[in-house]
C-alpha cells in the first residue's frame, strides 16, 4: 500500500547522496511530498514536486504507477535511482514513456564571479528592463503558458513571496524572459530560465540568468541548476557553472 510519509527522515535514507534539490525540498518539508511503499520501514520512496519524479530504493511496480488524486497532470518526468528502477519504468508505462538524457551540474558555493555576473545583467538592451517577479507579474506568469513555470509551483504569491525569487525582463510593459526558483529548499533555489521564443537567442537568458544569480548570493541562497539539454548546459557554463554527468530520465506522456 503507497501512503504519504508522515515523517520524510523516514525515507532519507533510500535518497542518501542522491544531490538533487527538488528531493531535498521534499525531504525538508519545504515544498513537495515523499511517498513510501508500507506502514513499516520503507524500502522503497518517491519524491514528487512539480513536473518530477525520484524514484528510490527497491524497485516496486506500485509505487512507479502511484498518481496521487490531486495531482491532475498527464506529463510527468520520473528520475530512476537504479537501472532497475529504470526497467520497472518502461515495464508500467510502455510506450508512454520516453527515454531521455539530462544533465547534473555541479553544486559549488562559491565559484561565481560577481564581477562577471554584474556585467552580464547590465548587458540588456536599452529598450529592455528589469524587474523583480511582483504580485502583478507573478499573476501574468501564472496565467501565460510559455512562462507558467517560473511561478507554477507556488499556489499562490503569498506563497511565492514567502519561498520564491525571481526576475524578469520586460520590452514595451510585456514580459518577453524570467529566470525564477522552480522549487525552493532550506538553502537555497532549483532556477527556471524561459524566454518567449520572438526573444531567443538575443542574450536574455544569459542576463536573466546573471541577474538571478545576484540576487541569490546577496540573500545567501545556493542557485542549483539542472539542464534538459546541451544548451542549458552551455548557458550554465557561460554563468561559471560545471558540468557533472549525464543521467537518465523518463519522459512520461497520458501519466
Amino acid at each position: 500500500m503507497i501512503q504519504k510519509a508522515a515523517d520524510t527522515k523516514e525515507a532519507s535514507h533510500l535518497f542518501h547522496n542522491w544531490e538533487e534539490t527538488l528531493i531535498w525540498s521534499c525531504l525538508q518539508g519545504v515544498m513537495g511530498d515523499i511517498f513510501v511503499d508500507c506502514a513499516g520501514p520503507a524500502q522503497s520512496a518517491m519524491a514528487m514536486l512539480g513536473d518530477f519524479v525520484f524514484l528510490a530504493g527497491k524497485p516496486n511496480r506500485e509505487l512507479a504507477m502511484y498518481k496521487p488524486e490531486w495531482c491532475k497532470q498527464d506529463f510527468m518526468i520520473m528520475v530512476p535511482q537504479s537501472t532497475d528502477w529504470g526497467n520497472m519504468i518502461e515495464q508500467c508505462y510502455g510506450k508512454k514513456a520516453k527515454k531521455v538524457t539530462r544533465y547534473a551540474i555541479k553544486k559549488e558555493p562559491h565559484i561565481f564571479d560577481r564581477e562577471k555576473l554584474l556585467r552580464a545583467a547590465e548587458s540588456l538592451p536599452e529598450d529592455y528592463e528589469w524587474s523583480l517577479i511582483d504580485e502583478d507579474i507573478y499573476g501574468i506568469c501564472k496565467t501565460t503558458d510559455w512562462c507558467r513555470d517560473l511561478v507554477s509551483q507556488y499556489k499562490d504569491y503569498d506563497t511565492y513571496c514567502r519561498l520564491g525569487l525571481g526576475v524578469v525582463i520586460l520590452k514595451d510593459g510585456e514580459v518577453v524572459a524570467g529566470a525564477s526558483s522552480y522549487s525552493r529548499y532550506e538553502e537555497g533555489i532549483e532556477i527556471e530560465i524561459d524566454t518567449k521564443e520572438p526573444y531567443r537567442r538575443k542574450g536574455l537568458a544569459y542576463a536573466c540568468g546573471a541577474r538571478l544569480l545576484l540576487e541569490c548570493l546577496d540573500r545567501n541562497l545556493y542557485p542549483s541548476w539542472d539542464a534538459q539539454n546541451l544548451w542549458s548546459v552551455a548557458l550554465a557554463e557561460k554563468l561559471g557553472y560545471h558540468y557533472s554527468h549525464a543521467y537518465t530520465a523518463y519522459e512520461i506522456w497520458g501519466y
